[in-house]
């Protein structure tokens, strides 16, 4: 049976964890204290609730990083080979990279990457604020 040392390894593993954790079962402490069921941030104790609203654009930024330290790992490869795949591969990054310059320029000049818009954009319409004692947004101040 070829599945034969497959098996016996999954036993060997299921029978390593259930034996380490009933070990840590009978071996480990059990108090309770007033502190142990507290959060302890590096010897700091913590003020507040740990749910804490961020701005969308942190995430945005995060998409951002991402999407482009992910080129990075493209251009390294494309180096690695850069030899064997000749004048083609090097027209091919010269297009990645020219979509992503683009993407880049797209995201700039939309806006994306300004952390606070210092003036109103070309064709938007400024808003009027909105009062904050009303619930309704259609009830606006003039």
């Amino acid at each position: 049976m070829i599945l034969r040392p497959i098996v016996i390894y999954f036993v060997l593993v299921l029978f390593l964890v259930a034996s380490m954790l009933v070990v840590s079962y009978v071996l480990g402490q059990r108090h309770r204290d007033r502190a142990t069921n507290s959060p302890y941030e590096s010897g700091i104790l913590s003020e507040g609730s740990a749910r804490v609203r961020l701005s969308a654009k942190f995430y945005l930024m995060a998409m951002f990083f991402v999407v482009f330290d992910l080129e990075a790992v493209f251009i390294f490869a494309w180096a690695v080979a850069a030899s064997e795949v000749g004048w083609a591969g090097y027209w091919e990054m010269v297009v990645f990279v020219g979509i992503l310059v683009a993407a880049l320029a797209y995201l700039w000049r939309l806006g994306a990457l300004d952390w606070n818009p210092k003036q109103q954009r070309r064709g938007e319409k400024e808003e009027a604020p909105c009062n904050p004692g009303s619930l309704n947004p259609a009830h606006r101040e003039s």
